[in-house]
Protein backbone atom coordinates (compact mmCIF):
# COMPACT_ATOMS: atom_id res chain seq x y z
CA UNK A 1 0.00 0.00 0.00
CA UNK A 2 2.97 2.48 0.62
CA UNK A 3 3.53 2.60 -3.00
CA UNK A 4 -0.21 4.21 -3.44
CA UNK A 5 0.81 6.83 -1.28
CA UNK A 6 4.39 7.52 -1.95
CA UNK A 7 4.56 11.35 -2.29
CA UNK A 8 6.68 13.42 -4.83
CA UNK A 9 9.96 15.16 -2.33
CA UNK A 10 9.77 18.67 -2.50
CA UNK A 11 13.58 18.99 -3.84
CA UNK A 12 12.70 16.68 -6.44
CA UNK A 13 9.92 19.38 -8.28
CA UNK A 14 11.96 22.27 -7.10
CA UNK A 15 14.63 20.82 -9.45
CA UNK A 16 12.16 19.95 -12.01
CA UNK A 17 10.55 23.48 -11.78
CA UNK A 18 14.23 25.08 -12.72
CA UNK A 19 15.10 22.34 -16.00
CA UNK A 20 14.24 24.74 -18.57
CA UNK A 21 17.02 23.72 -21.21
CA UNK A 22 14.70 21.32 -22.29
CA UNK A 23 11.31 21.75 -21.13
CA UNK A 24 8.46 24.50 -21.17
CA UNK A 25 9.61 28.11 -22.01
CA UNK A 26 9.13 30.97 -19.02
CA UNK A 27 7.56 33.81 -21.70
CA UNK A 28 4.93 34.69 -19.25
CA UNK A 29 4.19 38.06 -17.59
CA UNK A 30 1.39 38.13 -14.27
CA UNK A 31 -0.12 40.39 -16.50
CA UNK A 32 -0.49 37.36 -19.15
CA UNK A 33 -1.67 34.85 -16.43
CA UNK A 34 -4.45 37.51 -14.99
CA UNK A 35 -5.62 37.58 -18.68
CA UNK A 36 -5.41 33.60 -18.68
CA UNK A 37 -7.75 33.93 -16.08
CA UNK A 38 -9.81 35.96 -17.41
CA UNK A 39 -9.67 34.21 -20.31
CA UNK A 40 -11.12 30.97 -19.04
CA UNK A 41 -13.27 32.58 -16.61
CA UNK A 42 -15.54 35.16 -19.01
CA UNK A 43 -16.96 32.79 -21.71
CA UNK A 44 -20.09 30.18 -21.14
CA UNK A 45 -20.50 30.78 -17.42
CA UNK A 46 -21.31 34.57 -18.07
CA UNK A 47 -22.78 34.35 -21.65
CA UNK A 48 -25.57 30.91 -21.19
CA UNK A 49 -24.68 29.45 -17.86
CA UNK A 50 -26.23 33.17 -16.07
CA UNK A 51 -29.82 32.79 -17.74
CA UNK A 52 -29.96 29.06 -17.16
CA UNK A 53 -29.11 29.17 -13.65
CA UNK A 54 -31.73 32.36 -12.92
CA UNK A 55 -34.55 30.84 -15.18
CA UNK A 56 -34.14 27.15 -13.26
CA UNK A 57 -32.69 27.78 -10.03
CA UNK A 58 -31.99 31.02 -8.50
CA UNK A 59 -34.09 34.00 -10.07
CA UNK A 60 -32.35 37.44 -9.81
CA UNK A 61 -31.19 36.05 -6.87
CA UNK A 62 -28.64 34.76 -9.42
CA UNK A 63 -26.58 36.96 -8.45
CA UNK A 64 -26.11 35.43 -5.22
CA UNK A 65 -25.75 32.47 -6.45
CA UNK A 66 -21.85 33.99 -8.12
CA UNK A 67 -21.02 35.76 -5.06
CA UNK A 68 -21.30 32.28 -3.52
CA UNK A 69 -19.23 30.69 -5.81
CA UNK A 70 -16.82 33.38 -5.78
CA UNK A 71 -16.45 32.90 -1.80
CA UNK A 72 -15.87 29.54 -2.07
CA UNK A 73 -13.27 30.26 -5.17
CA UNK A 74 -11.81 32.81 -2.83
CA UNK A 75 -10.62 30.71 0.01
CA UNK A 76 -9.79 27.82 -3.10
CA UNK A 77 -7.64 30.18 -4.76
CA UNK A 78 -5.53 31.38 -1.69
CA UNK A 79 -4.55 27.72 -1.19
CA UNK A 80 -3.92 27.60 -4.67
CA UNK A 81 -1.70 31.01 -4.52
CA UNK A 82 0.52 29.26 -2.20
CA UNK A 83 1.39 26.13 -3.59
CA UNK A 84 1.96 28.33 -6.79
CA UNK A 85 4.45 30.58 -4.84
CA UNK A 86 6.14 27.01 -3.09
CA UNK A 87 5.61 24.90 -6.00
CA UNK A 88 6.15 26.90 -9.39
CA UNK A 89 6.02 23.84 -11.93
CA UNK A 90 2.99 22.78 -14.11
CA UNK A 91 0.33 20.32 -12.87
CA UNK A 92 -1.97 22.51 -10.78
CA UNK A 93 -3.84 20.00 -7.97
CA UNK A 94 -2.03 16.76 -9.69
CA UNK A 95 1.19 18.28 -8.45
CA UNK A 96 0.17 19.85 -5.68
CA UNK A 97 -1.78 16.76 -4.37
CA UNK A 98 0.99 13.99 -5.37
CA UNK A 99 3.78 16.50 -2.64
CA UNK A 100 1.23 16.31 -0.05
CA UNK A 101 -1.53 12.80 -0.29
CA UNK A 102 0.88 10.68 -2.34
CA UNK A 103 0.45 8.89 -5.78
CA UNK A 104 -2.90 7.71 -5.86
CA UNK A 105 -4.70 10.82 -4.91
CA UNK A 106 -2.61 12.84 -7.13
CA UNK A 107 -3.61 10.46 -10.06
CA UNK A 108 -7.46 10.52 -8.97
CA UNK A 109 -6.89 14.36 -9.35
CA UNK A 110 -5.21 14.25 -12.25
CA UNK A 111 -7.64 11.76 -14.08
CA UNK A 112 -10.44 14.47 -12.60
CA UNK A 113 -8.85 17.16 -14.55
CA UNK A 114 -9.40 15.34 -18.06
CA UNK A 115 -12.91 15.70 -17.55
CA UNK A 116 -12.68 19.42 -16.24
CA UNK A 117 -10.62 20.57 -19.20
CA UNK A 118 -11.10 18.00 -22.12
CA UNK A 119 -15.28 17.81 -21.74
CA UNK A 120 -15.20 21.56 -20.93
CA UNK A 121 -13.58 22.50 -24.30
CA UNK A 122 -15.34 20.13 -26.31
CA UNK A 123 -19.08 21.71 -24.61
CA UNK A 124 -17.78 24.96 -25.16
CA UNK A 125 -16.82 24.48 -28.47
CA UNK A 126 -20.57 23.29 -29.58
CA UNK A 127 -21.98 26.27 -27.76
CA UNK A 128 -19.09 28.50 -29.92
CA UNK A 129 -20.66 26.66 -32.81
CA UNK A 130 -24.29 27.72 -32.15
CA UNK A 131 -23.33 31.33 -32.07
CA UNK A 132 -21.35 31.42 -34.96
CA UNK A 133 -24.20 29.88 -36.74
CA UNK A 134 -26.72 32.78 -35.33
CA UNK A 135 -24.02 35.41 -36.39
CA UNK A 136 -23.71 34.21 -39.97
CA UNK A 137 -27.81 33.67 -39.94
CA UNK A 138 -27.89 37.72 -39.22
CA UNK A 139 -25.97 38.42 -42.08
CA UNK A 140 -27.47 36.28 -44.21
CA UNK A 141 -24.89 33.39 -44.62
CA UNK A 142 -26.77 30.05 -44.42
CA UNK A 143 -23.99 26.97 -43.20
CA UNK A 144 -25.44 23.63 -44.60
CA UNK A 145 -27.27 22.83 -41.54
CA UNK A 146 -26.28 19.33 -41.53
CA UNK A 147 -22.88 19.93 -40.76
CA UNK A 148 -23.76 22.02 -37.95
CA UNK A 149 -24.95 19.51 -35.13
CA UNK A 150 -24.64 15.85 -34.67
CA UNK A 151 -26.17 12.75 -36.09
CA UNK A 152 -28.10 12.52 -32.94
CA UNK A 153 -29.73 15.98 -33.90
CA UNK A 154 -32.21 16.79 -35.95
CA UNK A 155 -32.67 20.76 -37.62
CA UNK A 156 -35.88 22.01 -38.80
CA UNK A 157 -34.86 24.24 -42.46
CA UNK A 158 -36.84 27.74 -42.74
CA UNK A 159 -38.66 25.31 -45.39
CA UNK A 160 -40.27 23.46 -42.35
CA UNK A 161 -38.15 20.21 -43.61
CA UNK A 162 -36.43 18.27 -40.82
CA UNK A 163 -33.02 16.92 -41.59
CA UNK A 164 -30.58 14.55 -39.50
CA UNK A 165 -27.33 15.99 -38.74
CA UNK A 166 -23.94 14.90 -39.72
CA UNK A 167 -21.00 16.31 -37.97
CA UNK A 168 -20.58 19.53 -36.09
CA UNK A 169 -18.14 21.41 -38.64
CA UNK A 170 -17.34 24.74 -37.13
CA UNK A 171 -16.90 23.04 -33.54
CA UNK A 172 -14.04 21.27 -34.96
CA UNK A 173 -12.30 24.04 -36.76
CA UNK A 174 -11.98 25.82 -33.94
CA UNK A 175 -10.31 22.88 -32.39
CA UNK A 176 -8.10 22.16 -34.74
CA UNK A 177 -7.61 26.41 -35.22
CA UNK A 178 -6.72 26.85 -31.19
CA UNK A 179 -4.72 23.40 -30.88
CA UNK A 180 -2.31 24.79 -34.01
CA UNK A 181 -2.22 28.35 -31.84
CA UNK A 182 -0.59 26.27 -28.82
CA UNK A 183 1.99 24.06 -30.36
CA UNK A 184 3.54 27.43 -32.30
CA UNK A 185 4.14 28.61 -28.84
CA UNK A 186 2.67 29.95 -25.26
CA UNK A 187 3.66 33.35 -25.92
CA UNK A 188 1.65 33.75 -29.05
CA UNK A 189 -1.24 32.10 -27.55
CA UNK A 190 -0.93 34.26 -24.74
CA UNK A 191 -0.57 37.70 -27.09
CA UNK A 192 -4.10 35.89 -29.27
CA UNK A 193 -5.74 34.96 -25.79
CA UNK A 194 -5.10 38.97 -24.41
CA UNK A 195 -6.81 40.61 -27.80
CA UNK A 196 -9.78 38.48 -27.11
CA UNK A 197 -9.72 39.14 -23.35
CA UNK A 198 -10.02 43.01 -24.21
CA UNK A 199 -12.45 42.43 -26.59
CA UNK A 200 -14.88 40.96 -24.90
CA UNK A 201 -14.35 42.63 -21.29
CA UNK A 202 -15.12 46.12 -23.30
CA UNK A 203 -17.94 44.71 -24.74
CA UNK A 204 -19.24 43.19 -21.27
CA UNK A 205 -18.60 46.72 -20.09
CA UNK A 206 -20.63 48.38 -22.61
CA UNK A 207 -23.27 45.84 -21.60
CA UNK A 208 -23.48 46.97 -18.15
CA UNK A 209 -23.29 50.37 -18.71
CA UNK A 210 -26.15 50.80 -21.52
CA UNK A 211 -28.09 48.19 -19.64
CA UNK A 212 -27.83 49.88 -15.89
CA UNK A 213 -30.35 52.61 -16.73
CA UNK A 214 -32.95 50.77 -18.68
CA UNK A 215 -33.25 47.90 -15.85
CA UNK A 216 -36.91 47.25 -14.56
CA UNK A 217 -36.97 47.32 -10.84
CA UNK A 218 -39.91 45.36 -11.48
CA UNK A 219 -37.70 42.43 -12.72
CA UNK A 220 -36.09 41.56 -9.24
CA UNK A 221 -39.49 41.11 -7.40
CA UNK A 222 -39.59 38.37 -5.92
CA UNK A 223 -35.92 39.02 -5.59
CA UNK A 224 -35.59 34.77 -4.41
CA UNK A 225 -38.42 33.09 -5.90
CA UNK A 226 -40.56 30.75 -3.67
CA UNK A 227 -39.26 27.24 -3.21
CA UNK A 228 -41.47 24.37 -5.59
CA UNK A 229 -41.17 21.86 -3.27
CA UNK A 230 -38.25 20.29 -5.07
CA UNK A 231 -34.63 21.14 -3.68
CA UNK A 232 -32.48 23.53 -5.88
CA UNK A 233 -35.85 24.88 -7.59
CA UNK A 234 -35.58 28.41 -6.19
CA UNK A 235 -35.68 29.47 -2.62
CA UNK A 236 -32.65 29.04 -0.50
CA UNK A 237 -32.09 25.68 -2.18
CA UNK A 238 -32.18 26.81 -5.62
CA UNK A 239 -29.56 29.77 -4.35
CA UNK A 240 -26.86 27.22 -3.86
CA UNK A 241 -28.28 25.20 -6.70
CA UNK A 242 -27.05 28.29 -8.92
CA UNK A 243 -23.88 28.69 -7.10
CA UNK A 244 -22.98 25.14 -8.05
CA UNK A 245 -24.13 25.66 -11.54
CA UNK A 246 -22.59 29.07 -12.17
CA UNK A 247 -19.23 27.15 -10.59
CA UNK A 248 -18.20 26.08 -14.39
CA UNK A 249 -17.87 29.51 -14.95
CA UNK A 250 -14.52 29.86 -12.05
CA UNK A 251 -12.64 27.77 -13.51
CA UNK A 252 -10.34 30.21 -15.00
CA UNK A 253 -8.33 30.65 -11.93
CA UNK A 254 -7.69 26.99 -11.82
CA UNK A 255 -6.01 26.75 -15.12
CA UNK A 256 -3.72 30.04 -14.55
CA UNK A 257 -1.88 27.63 -12.34
CA UNK A 258 -1.40 24.98 -15.30
CA UNK A 259 0.88 27.26 -16.45
CA UNK A 260 3.57 28.16 -13.27
CA UNK A 261 5.99 26.51 -15.02
CA UNK A 262 5.83 28.53 -18.13
CA UNK A 263 5.69 32.02 -15.91
CA UNK A 264 8.87 34.53 -15.72
CA UNK A 265 8.72 34.97 -11.83
CA UNK A 266 6.37 32.08 -10.79
CA UNK A 267 6.32 32.61 -7.00
CA UNK A 268 5.55 36.73 -7.53
CA UNK A 269 3.46 36.04 -10.53
CA UNK A 270 1.28 33.22 -9.74
CA UNK A 271 -1.10 34.50 -6.75
CA UNK A 272 -1.09 37.59 -8.68
CA UNK A 273 -2.50 35.73 -11.91
CA UNK A 274 -4.24 33.42 -9.69
CA UNK A 275 -6.24 36.03 -7.57
CA UNK A 276 -6.61 39.37 -9.63
CA UNK A 277 -8.30 37.01 -12.28
CA UNK A 278 -10.54 36.19 -9.82
CA UNK A 279 -11.30 38.73 -8.15
CA UNK A 280 -12.15 41.52 -11.26
CA UNK A 281 -14.22 38.34 -12.94
CA UNK A 282 -16.03 38.27 -9.54
CA UNK A 283 -17.04 42.14 -10.03
CA UNK A 284 -17.92 41.65 -13.70
CA UNK A 285 -19.96 38.81 -13.30
CA UNK A 286 -22.05 40.12 -9.98
CA UNK A 287 -22.80 43.36 -12.15
CA UNK A 288 -23.77 41.83 -15.63
CA UNK A 289 -26.02 39.04 -13.57
CA UNK A 290 -28.01 41.96 -11.93
CA UNK A 291 -28.57 44.06 -15.11
CA UNK A 292 -29.35 41.14 -17.35
CA UNK A 293 -32.17 39.85 -14.69
CA UNK A 294 -32.87 43.45 -14.50
CA UNK A 295 -33.44 44.09 -18.28
CA UNK A 296 -35.76 41.05 -18.91
CA UNK A 297 -37.49 39.13 -16.32
CA UNK A 298 -36.06 35.83 -15.24
CA UNK A 299 -38.57 33.16 -16.74
CA UNK A 300 -38.11 34.80 -19.97
CA UNK A 301 -34.73 33.33 -20.06
CA UNK A 302 -35.71 29.35 -19.66
CA UNK A 303 -34.58 27.34 -22.88
CA UNK A 304 -32.74 30.07 -24.36
CA UNK A 305 -29.72 29.68 -25.49
CA UNK A 306 -29.20 33.35 -25.83
CA UNK A 307 -29.80 34.61 -22.49
CA UNK A 308 -28.11 38.30 -23.25
CA UNK A 309 -29.50 39.00 -26.70
CA UNK A 310 -33.40 38.67 -24.59
CA UNK A 311 -31.98 41.14 -22.18
CA UNK A 312 -30.27 43.58 -24.89
CA UNK A 313 -33.48 43.48 -26.63
CA UNK A 314 -35.36 45.36 -23.97
CA UNK A 315 -32.96 48.61 -24.63
CA UNK A 316 -33.12 50.90 -27.19
CA UNK A 317 -29.36 49.43 -28.91
CA UNK A 318 -30.82 46.53 -30.72
CA UNK A 319 -27.36 47.31 -32.69
CA UNK A 320 -26.12 45.61 -29.32
CA UNK A 321 -27.20 42.29 -29.93
CA UNK A 322 -23.89 41.50 -33.17
CA UNK A 323 -21.57 43.12 -30.54
CA UNK A 324 -22.94 40.72 -28.01
CA UNK A 325 -22.65 37.58 -29.99
CA UNK A 326 -18.82 38.62 -30.94
CA UNK A 327 -18.18 39.34 -27.43
CA UNK A 328 -19.49 35.50 -26.70
CA UNK A 329 -17.59 33.87 -29.51
CA UNK A 330 -14.21 35.80 -28.46
CA UNK A 331 -15.35 34.45 -25.03
CA UNK A 332 -15.99 31.03 -25.83
CA UNK A 333 -12.38 31.18 -28.00
CA UNK A 334 -10.47 32.45 -25.15
CA UNK A 335 -11.68 29.62 -22.75
CA UNK A 336 -11.42 26.49 -25.31
CA UNK A 337 -8.03 27.47 -25.84
CA UNK A 338 -7.22 28.44 -22.30
CA UNK A 339 -8.96 24.17 -21.36
CA UNK A 340 -7.03 23.26 -23.87
CA UNK A 341 -3.62 24.67 -22.72
CA UNK A 342 -4.31 23.50 -19.11
CA UNK A 343 -5.53 19.80 -20.29
CA UNK A 344 -1.95 19.70 -22.07
CA UNK A 345 -0.22 20.57 -19.49
CA UNK A 346 -1.59 18.15 -16.71
CA UNK A 347 -0.92 15.43 -19.16
CA UNK A 348 2.58 16.78 -19.34
CA UNK A 349 3.28 16.25 -15.61
CA UNK A 350 1.64 12.73 -15.44
CA UNK A 351 3.83 11.89 -18.37
CA UNK A 352 7.08 13.10 -16.57
CA UNK A 353 6.06 11.01 -13.90
CA UNK A 354 5.68 8.17 -15.94
CA UNK A 355 1.42 7.33 -15.15
CA UNK A 356 0.99 8.20 -18.85
CA UNK A 357 3.40 7.18 -21.96
CA UNK A 358 6.24 9.93 -22.73
CA UNK A 359 4.47 10.82 -25.51
CA UNK A 360 2.25 13.17 -23.75
CA UNK A 361 5.83 14.98 -22.54
CA UNK A 362 7.50 15.36 -25.61
CA UNK A 363 8.28 18.50 -26.10
CA UNK A 364 8.73 20.50 -29.84
CA UNK A 365 12.42 21.00 -30.57
CA UNK A 366 11.43 24.70 -31.97
CA UNK A 367 8.55 25.73 -29.85
CA UNK A 368 9.06 24.30 -26.71
CA UNK A 369 5.72 22.76 -26.37
CA UNK A 370 4.00 19.95 -25.62
CA UNK A 371 2.69 19.57 -29.28
CA UNK A 372 2.09 15.57 -29.62
CA UNK A 373 0.38 16.11 -26.70
CA UNK A 374 -1.92 18.83 -27.89
CA UNK A 375 -2.27 16.94 -31.90
CA UNK A 376 -3.88 13.72 -29.11
CA UNK A 377 -6.45 16.15 -26.98
CA UNK A 378 -7.02 18.07 -31.04
CA UNK A 379 -8.17 14.71 -31.99
CA UNK A 380 -10.07 13.80 -29.05
CA UNK A 381 -11.81 16.54 -28.12
CA UNK A 382 -12.42 17.09 -32.24
CA UNK A 383 -14.25 14.17 -32.37
CA UNK A 384 -16.51 14.77 -29.13
CA UNK A 385 -17.51 18.09 -30.76
CA UNK A 386 -17.82 17.04 -33.85
CA UNK A 387 -20.24 13.80 -33.33
CA UNK A 388 -22.02 14.33 -29.52
CA UNK A 389 -24.97 16.57 -29.31
CA UNK A 390 -24.87 19.46 -26.57
CA UNK A 391 -25.53 18.39 -23.23
CA UNK A 392 -26.06 20.64 -20.39
CA UNK A 393 -22.27 19.37 -18.61
CA UNK A 394 -22.15 22.16 -16.79
CA UNK A 395 -22.62 20.14 -13.52
CA UNK A 396 -19.97 17.84 -14.24
CA UNK A 397 -17.27 20.14 -14.93
CA UNK A 398 -18.21 21.83 -11.82
CA UNK A 399 -18.13 18.82 -9.26
CA UNK A 400 -15.01 18.01 -11.36
CA UNK A 401 -13.57 21.09 -10.40
CA UNK A 402 -15.19 21.35 -6.63
CA UNK A 403 -13.29 18.38 -5.86
CA UNK A 404 -10.11 19.49 -6.99
CA UNK A 405 -10.35 22.52 -4.65
CA UNK A 406 -10.97 20.08 -1.64
CA UNK A 407 -8.09 18.70 -2.92
CA UNK A 408 -5.80 21.68 -3.09
CA UNK A 409 -7.53 23.17 0.58
CA UNK A 410 -6.75 19.90 2.13
CA UNK A 411 -3.17 19.89 1.22
CA UNK A 412 -2.58 23.49 2.15
CA UNK A 413 -2.87 22.33 5.61
CA UNK A 414 -1.11 18.69 5.39
CA UNK A 415 2.16 21.13 4.16
CA UNK A 416 2.21 23.69 6.70
CA UNK A 417 2.53 20.35 9.28
CA UNK A 418 4.98 18.70 7.18
CA UNK A 419 6.84 20.93 5.31
CA UNK A 420 6.99 24.55 7.49
CA UNK A 421 10.66 25.33 6.42
CA UNK A 422 9.88 25.59 2.96
CA UNK A 423 10.05 29.35 1.26
CA UNK A 424 6.70 30.41 0.38
CA UNK A 425 6.20 34.14 -1.14
CA UNK A 426 2.43 34.05 -0.48
CA UNK A 427 0.96 32.65 2.58
CA UNK A 428 -2.97 32.13 3.49
CA UNK A 429 -3.52 33.47 6.37
CA UNK A 430 -5.10 31.70 9.47
CA UNK A 431 -4.48 28.24 8.38
CA UNK A 432 -6.31 26.12 9.21
CA UNK A 433 -9.27 28.40 9.39
CA UNK A 434 -9.60 29.26 6.29
CA UNK A 435 -9.22 26.24 4.14
CA UNK A 436 -11.19 24.71 6.25
CA UNK A 437 -13.84 27.22 5.27
CA UNK A 438 -13.00 25.99 1.50
CA UNK A 439 -13.68 22.73 2.19
CA UNK A 440 -16.92 23.12 3.88
CA UNK A 441 -18.20 25.42 1.26
CA UNK A 442 -16.73 23.13 -1.66
CA UNK A 443 -18.40 20.06 -0.51
CA UNK A 444 -21.47 21.91 0.18
CA UNK A 445 -21.76 23.01 -3.06
CA UNK A 446 -20.95 19.57 -4.81
CA UNK A 447 -23.92 18.10 -2.35
CA UNK A 448 -26.26 20.36 -4.09
CA UNK A 449 -25.56 18.95 -7.37
CA UNK A 450 -28.67 16.40 -8.79
CA UNK A 451 -27.79 12.42 -8.23
CA UNK A 452 -26.87 11.50 -11.44
CA UNK A 453 -23.97 13.96 -11.94
CA UNK A 454 -22.30 12.03 -8.71
CA UNK A 455 -22.81 8.70 -10.67
CA UNK A 456 -21.25 9.90 -14.03
CA UNK A 457 -18.03 11.57 -11.93
CA UNK A 458 -18.07 7.57 -10.06
CA UNK A 459 -18.28 5.77 -13.55
CA UNK A 460 -15.70 7.95 -14.65
CA UNK A 461 -13.06 7.95 -11.71
CA UNK A 462 -14.00 4.01 -12.14
CA UNK A 463 -12.34 3.94 -15.41
CA UNK A 464 -9.28 6.01 -14.19
CA UNK A 465 -8.92 3.24 -11.43
CA UNK A 466 -8.77 0.75 -14.05
CA UNK A 467 -5.90 2.72 -16.29
CA UNK A 468 -4.47 3.40 -12.66
CA UNK A 469 -3.79 -0.21 -11.78
CA UNK A 470 -3.27 -1.67 -14.81
CA UNK A 471 -0.33 0.64 -16.69
CA UNK A 472 0.26 3.51 -14.37
CA UNK A 473 0.90 2.13 -11.07
CA UNK A 474 3.46 -0.12 -12.81
CA UNK A 475 5.20 2.34 -15.13
CA UNK A 476 5.37 5.47 -11.81
CA UNK A 477 9.31 6.34 -11.99
CA UNK A 478 8.61 7.77 -8.16
CA UNK A 479 7.16 4.27 -7.38
CA UNK A 480 9.81 2.32 -9.02
CA UNK A 481 12.56 3.86 -6.93
CA UNK A 482 11.40 2.61 -3.79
Amino acid sequence: MSRLFVKKPIGQLMAEANENEKGLKRSLSAANLVALGIGAIIGAGLFSLTGLAAANNAGPAVTLSFVIGAIGCAFAGLCYAEFASMIPIAGSAYTYSYATMGEFLAWIIGWDLVLEYALGAATVSISWSQYLVKFLHSMNIHLPAQFTCSPFETVTLTDGSVVNGFMNFPAVLIIVFLSLVLIRGTKESAFMNGLLVALKVAVVLVFIAVGWSHVNPANYDPYIPANTGAFGHFGISGVFRGAAVVFFAFIGFDAVSTAAQEAKNPKKDMPIGILGSLAVCTILYVLFAHVMTGLANYTEFKDSAAPVAIAIAKTPYHWLQQAIILAILAGYTSVILVMLMGQSRVFYSMSLDGLLPKVFSQVHAKYRTPYKSNLLFMLFVSLFAAFVPVRIVGEMVSIGTLFAFVLVCIGVIVMRKTNPEIPRAFKVPLVPVLPIIGIVICIALMASLPLDTWIRLAVWMGIGMLVYFTYSKNKSKLGNNL
